[in-house]
Order: C-alpha cells, then structure tokens, then sequence
C-alpha cells in the first residue's frame, strides 16, 4: 500500500490537510473512513490505524485547522466549526458518505459533524471519548492525561503526541481545551442518528469504563468494544485490533474483544 496523498483543503473558510488513501474503484470493503485526531495532536498517531483500514477500504485522515503543520486561524474554532470543516473538506474530495471516527477530542467533532449531516455519517466511532462527565476539571483530566502516559502507553505513541503538542503550543492548546471542557458529550450524543460505537483501551484512565458506558446508553443505537492491554492512545498501540472492531462494526459484523497484535513499541 502506497503512503497517502496529501490535500491541502480549504473549507468553511479555514484551510486544513486531508491525507487520503483511495482504492480502485469496485475494491473496497465497505464504507470510506475518516479519522479525526484530538487536542494538541494530528494525523501521525493514526498511521497505524489508517494505513490497516486502507488495506479494505477508502481511509482519510485529517489535520485540522491549527494543527500538525496547518496554518492556525485567525479565531478559535468552536468543535461545531471544526465539524462543519470537516463535512466541507470531504465533500470536496466526493467522499458524500463515510464512518467517522474520532480520538479524544475528535470524538466531539465526529458527533458534531453526525448532528450537522446525519444522511451523510451511517456510523460513528468515538475512540477514549471525553470528557468524562464526573470529572469535568482540568486537573482531573490533567491527572488521568498523566497516569496514562507514565503507565499505558508505548515510548512510541508517547512521542508522537508530545512532540505533536509542541507543534500545537500552549497557547493554541489552552484556547481549545476551554473548549474541549465546555462541550458536553454525554448530552449531544442523543441527537445522533448514526449506529455508534464506544472504543476504549482497557487501560485508559482518561475514558474510564464507567463512562464509556454511560456513553453508549444515551445514544440511539450503540455497541461497546474495549481493547485489552493498552491506555488512551488505543488506535497506535492496539492498531489491529482497532482496525478489525471498526471495519465489523461498520459492516454490521460481530466485534471481537481482542485480535493477535502487532506494532508494539
């Protein structure tokens, strides 16, 4: 599989990156996916998971307005602008109808972007999504970021969110955690139409289990798949089995809880 081609997007008056690994027409398994990276972070955590799904099916991975090397807006986009991009940019491209998948933060934007355009977004899958409801402070969720990094994740996916949060820098960051606090997900998800799946690392103190369920329970029609042996940062360290649980899902095929593994660090 070739490494994806780049796009330089301009949507909803903001200009961001879309990386896009496209099939030939009539090959594909399903569905295209679309993977939305959290705060501070980019595409590079999800090449794992992105270039597993582009074996099956048409994957795109996005670099958000003000993040990885995007140039930074002249506002703090709120997550239903950074949602309306992200419909913009892949209607662009033709992709009219696709699985979104969201990290962390970008679980906010793919449930946004399923409120905004339901007919466009059958299935949604929000991976550790945030913020837990019954830690709702910044040092909490300070907190749990930390134990997860010192005791979940690989050297690997350590580095890749940190160096990508050096790009973002703390003032960029800061502006869009407010935002990242401010939104409630527990509350907007019962306005999604689309099959939902909760994802999270068996490990993961950001999204912990309680939650996850209490997630799943407000949406319409959810399913639950934890992966064994990992933190918050699940699409790198558990890429195939993130893969295998997305590409069931969106086939309406039973999710197994856990798959041989591979891309440890």
């Amino acid at each position: 599989m070739s490494s994806p081609v780049r796009f330089e997007v301009e949507a909803a008056g903001h200009l961001g990156h879309v990386f896009a690994s496209r099939r030939t027409p009539g090959t594909a398994a399903g569905p295209a996916v679309v993977l939305v990276h959290g705060i501070g972070a980019s595409h590079r955590y999800l090449e794992r998971l992105h270039g597993l799904l582009a074996k099956s099916v048409d994957t795109y991975s996005i670099d958000l307005p003000g993040f990885g090397a995007t140039p930074r807006p002249e506002h703090t986009l709120s997550v239903a602008e950074h949602a309306t991009y992200i419909l913009g940019a892949l209607e662009q491209l033709g992709v009219l109808e696709f699985v979104v998948v969201g990290h962390s933060m970008g679980t906010q934007f793919a449930v946004e972007a399923a409120r905004q355009q339901p007919k466009r977004i059958p299935h949604v899958v929000l991976m550790g999504p945030v913020v837990n409801d019954q830690r709702r402070t910044v040092a909490q969720q300070a907190l749990a970021l930390a134990r997860d990094c010192l005791f979940f994740e690989s050297p690997s996916s350590n580095a890749l969110v940190f160096t990508d949060y050096l790009r973002c820098g703390p003032s960029w960051y800061l502006k869009n955690l407010r935002l990242m606090m401010n939104y409630h997900l527990e509350e907007r998800i019962g306005g999604v139409a689309a099959d939902v799946l909760v994802l999270r690392g068996e490990h993961d103190p950001v999204a912990p289990t309680d939650w996850c369920h209490r997630l799943a329970s407000r949406a319409a029609t959810a399913r639950f798949v934890e992966i064994a042996g990992t933190g918050h940062v699940v699409q790198h360290n558990r890429a195939v089995e993130v893969a295998g649980s997305i590409l069931a899902f969106a086939q309406g095929l039973p999710a197994g809880r856990e798959t041989p593994r591979e891309f440890t660090a």
